[in-house]
């Protein structure tokens, strides 16, 4: 078993996980992931709430809200979830998953840990930018899904 500490930018808000690698790194193209993180990607992971002890304070959005029109896309945050984020910096560091409420997401690039595990699962790729790089074209252990849901191999994203 293994410690990995993860972090906003300024350090206020972190979250530990204590325990094997990750079953699930995922790189995700939707359109909600896109707005999240500002960038072409999101990767991302998934790990079991009683591996992860949360240190600091968190501001926290939940989408959907009851006011907003449900998204007319489909995006790895469909069921909802609830994103925390540090009110210093802004960073998003985790967030609560409707469908999934034994997880925490966690945003892997805040574990700043170039040994962390390479994602086996991609999603939503016809979301993702021309410019960027394909990829559907990445091997993904756990498989490809396209945003109309069928899925090329694997587990769901």
């Amino acid at each position: 078993m293994a410690t990995r500490e993860a972090s906003c930018n300024c350090g206020k808000l972190s979250v530990s996980y204590e325990g094997p690698d990750p079953e699930r790194v995922s790189l995700c193209q939707c359109y909600e992931c896109q707005k999240r993180t500002g960038s072409a990607f999101s990767w991302q992971t998934r790990l079991p709430i009683e591996h992860v002890t949360i240190e600091g304070r968190s501001t926290k959005r939940t989408v959907p809200t009851d006011s907003e029109k449900p998204a007319e896309f489909r995006s790895c945050d469909s069921g909802g979830a609830t994103f925390h984020f540090c009110p210093e910096c802004g960073s998003t560091v985790y967030w609560e998953i409707s469908i999934a409420p034994e997880l925490l997401g966690v945003a892997a690039g805040t574990f700043a840990d170039p040994t962390f595990p390479p994602p086996m699962i991609a999603g939503f790729a016809a979301y993702g930018a021309a410019w960027a790089m394909n990829v559907s074209d990445l091997p993904m252990p756990g498989g490809h899904y396209d945003y109309d849901g069928t899925s090329h191999g694997g587990q769901r994203a």
